[in-house]
């Protein structure tokens, strides 16, 4: 991994003379950077850009730490084997034609792969444009963005699946002031990965923040072990999350799997490792200076943010944009409003106005240093207005000495305000151009929670089979009305359910295998003829199904969908929704990583606003929710049982308070014996 990032000597195998060409840019870029180590351009031809080249890595002076090859695809195949005979530790493929192009692309990874197994060569891409550490001037990169001078040199990493954003990210943060250790292309990441490029980046003593780019989450476990690590070292982590994959799309075996998508368990993973996602590039870009203060901490309940003001418009932009992400900004309390008004400060309302107090320094000092005081507050926002572009100093001066004495301080500039943004950086603020950044970094730092010490055990392989209803109710363990096969002995007391009873239908209301509300034996009769018949026009291939009988349940509060599933990329996921058969409609849910403790699972019950109507609305009887969280935190304990592929319980029943809840069906799918 040394040889990656701080390579003593590189070779260039494809290198052109030609300028106007992609394959010159990388012998160009390590010149005009100052790079100290040995560059060997390899190429038929006796000079490449007016030094020595060779014809080939056999015949270089020495072994090179790092092969940047930028031939075409077969051609780089090739070059790979010669870097493994050879024994080059590292090497950087920068052509396509792989996984993306079909099965002879994914043959060839396949291929690079086997190449690869056992020998001493790691290899970043293929489809990787290169990496840049700019301490060293090692800007190894085809990217073109990184032919601008004076290169931006400083304490964050970034690591992306797009090779263009290594080069957007780096002028966009030259741009604000930032600067970088090193940016690093993954490409495909058929051997090194995300994970494991971050992993080295901690290494070096230079990466003050990791920033991500991410466009699908492959080798998650890396990821999880890198992101322990930055949390143990103190590091904080940024990640920009896009696409939603087909394949992630699909449905599984329930609705589980369709309601959460991969968005959804892309957030739950971050979230899990202690990494901010957020949705804007400018708060990818500003949420270090905020992550670094706020530390990693589960608040179980919404964040509670205050803010102060000399513009009431501006500080209304950013209320708004923390509203829409679910963070609360809170009113002063009875207690704070008493310490304001000693200071002279009156406060009402939602927001601490002081514009018409005007740019007083003593003023904002007195109001930041007694909200930054008060309980109540997780973090004070501080929203300068037109003072910050024309009086710089007086309004960056009483943030900069508050923030040295409290680390929950951001501040937000509302007009442009470069040498307002440029005091605050250096005093170490986190401060924010637009009121969506401040609110998507705010919300995103407060999604954090501390990683897990160790990774659940990794699913039994295959598909599995899947268990009938009065099956899984025994493996769920779960409390379900009485129930009994029809003629296997006497059913459970009148009114009954009659359902069809075979692993093989998922839905059965889908193909009229259900009916309800049974209240005699000569009912029950023939509604398993109506069931049976139904089922023999839909799935005729099931013969004659079994009909299970079961007990009404009375006295229902609400209908849930509580799933379990082990996704093949980040592992086992536990749902919460609102049930019933519009649950895929509705897609009013919360996802965790599973398992979770009864904190986590209040924290579900909060975000799925159906379950508003179980806490007593307008007078309405409320819902046992103790028992449908200890529901959830049982369910996601399946994680620990590798056996199981996948659960579901649609619906479950949430009854008055102090009764419980009861399963009405269940799917479970498990390892083939």
């Amino acid at each position: 991994m040394r040889a990656l990032l701080s390579p003593r000597s590189v070779a260039l195998v494809g290198a052109s003379d030609d300028p106007a060409k992609t394959a010159s840019r990388p012998q160009r870029f390590l010149r005009a950077a100052g790079y100290a180590g040995r560059v060997f351009p390899v190429a038929r031809r006796a000079t490449v850009l007016g030094e020595p080249a060779f014809a080939s890595l056999d015949a270089l002076p020495e072994r090179p730490d790092h092969a940047f090859i930028l031939l075409p695809t077969e051609g780089a195949m090739a070059a790979v084997a010669d870097c493994v005979r050879l024994g080059i530790p590292a090497v950087t493929v920068l052509a396509g034609g792989f996984a993306e192009s079909g099965p002879q692309g994914a043959a060839r990874e396949d291929a690079l792969r086997a190449l690869l197994r056992g020998s001493g060569t790691r290899l970043l891409g293929p489809n990787s444009i290169g990496l840049a550490n700019l301490h060293e001037g090692l800007v190894l990169t085809a990217n073109a963005a990184f032919a601008e001078a004076p290169l931006p040199r400083g304490g964050l990493f970034v690591a992306s699946q797009s090779g263009s954003m290594i080069g957007a990210l780096m002028s966009r943060g030259k741009a604000r002031g930032l600067g970088f250790s090193s940016l690093v292309s993954v490409g495909a990441e058929v051997d090194l990965d995300v994970g494991a490029v971050a992993l080295a980046a901690l290494e070096d003593g230079r990466s003050e923040a990791v920033l991500l780019f991410l466009e699908t989450l492959r080798g998650a476990d890396s990821l999880r072990g890198f992101a322990r690590e930055a949390a143990r070292r103190g590091v904080p982590v940024a990640a920009y999350k896009l696409g939603r994959s087909a394949e992630a799309a699909e449905l599984a075996q329930s609705h589980t799997g369709a309601l959460a998508g991969e968005d959804d368990l892309a957030g739950a993973f971050l979230a899990d490792c202690g990494i901010a996602r957020v949705e804007t590039l400018e708060g990818l870009l500003e949420a270090p200076a905020l992550l670094r203060r706020l530390p990693i901490r589960p608040l179980r309940r919404a964040p509670r943010v205050g803010v102060v003001t000399t513009t009431g418009g501006g500080a209304a932009m950013v209320v708004d944009q923390l509203g829409v992400r679910g963070v609360t900004t809170e009113a002063p309390s009875a207690a704070t409003r008493a310490a304001l008004a000693a200071a002279g400060i009156a406060a009402e309302g939602r927001i601490l106005d002081l514009t018409l107090a005007g740019t007083r320094p003593a003023v904002m000092r007195a109001a930041l240093d007694t909200l930054l005081a008060a309980p109540e507050f997780d973090l004070v926002v501080a929203v300068a207005g037109s003072s910050a572009r024309f009086e710089p100093e007086l309004a960056v001066q009483p943030v900069a000495e508050a923030a040295a004495a409290a680390p929950h301080l951001a501040a937000f500039c509302v007009p442009e305000a470069p040498e307002a943004l440029a005091r605050l950086g250096a005093a170490g603020v986190p401060a924010f151009r637009t009121p969506e950044a401040a609110a998507d970094a705010i919300a995103a730092a407060f999604r954090r929670r501390p990683p897990r010490a160790a990774a659940p055990p990794a699913a039994a392989p295959g598909e599995g089979r899947l268990l009938d209803e009065r099956a899984g109710y025994a493996l769920l363990g779960l409390p379900h009305p009485p129930c009994a096969v029809l003629g296997e002995g006497p059913p459970p007391p009148f009114p009954v359910a009659a359902k069809a009873l075979h692993a093989a239908i998922l839905h059965k209301t889908d193909i009229g295998g259900v009916a309800l509300g049974l209240r005699d034996a000569a009912a029950l009769e023939a509604a398993a003829a109506r069931i049976r018949a139904s089922v023999a026009r839909h799935r005729p291939e099931l013969g004659e199904v079994p009909i299970l009988v079961q007990a009404m349940a009375a006295g229902g509060l609400g209908e849930v969908l509580l799933g379990f599933r082990r996704d093949p990329q980040v592992g086992p996921v536990i749902l919460l929704a609102a049930g019933g058969t519009l649950a895929e409609v509705l897609r009013d849910r919360a996802v965790r990583m599973a398992p979770v403790e009864p904190a986590d699972a209040r924290e579900m019950l909060a975000e799925v606003r159906a379950f508003r109507a179980l806490e007593g609305h307008r007078g309405a009887p409320r819902g046992d929710l103790e028992a449908l969280v200890a529901a959830v935190v049982a369910m996601s304990r399946l994680a620990a049982r590798p056996e199981v592929l996948e659960a579901e319980v649609n619906p479950l029943l949430v009854l008055e308070e102090g009764r419980g809840v009861l399963a009405l069906d269940a799917v479970v799918r498990v390892a083939a014996p």
